[in-house]
């Protein structure tokens, strides 16, 4: 499964999304766009992101960028995966 994949997937289950997140791209907005992705669900995704991906993610390499877009998530975790 592709990174990208991986994050669609986390983003709808973490989200309760149910199958919202398969018609998202890259350029799709995510922190202050969508209701569901408030302080505790990021909190809940970075988790997943680290259990599933068996990544390892600093508070410090955390910031609003990171959530901003589909696409700005996915390059993390692909810059993650490629460490």
């Amino acid at each position: 499964m592709s990174p990208a994949s991986h994050v669609l997937r986390l983003l709808d289950e973490t989200l309760g999304l149910q199958g919202r997140a398969a018609q998202f791209d890259a350029q799709t907005p995510l922190l202050g766009a969508l209701a569901e992705l408030d302080s505790m669900a990021v909190v809940s995704l970075i988790t997943a992101l680290e259990e599933q991906l068996g990544i390892s993610i600093g508070d410090d390499e955390i910031d609003g960028q990171t959530f901003s877009t589909v696409g700005a998530l996915t390059r993390f975790v692909e810059a993650k995966l490629a460490a």
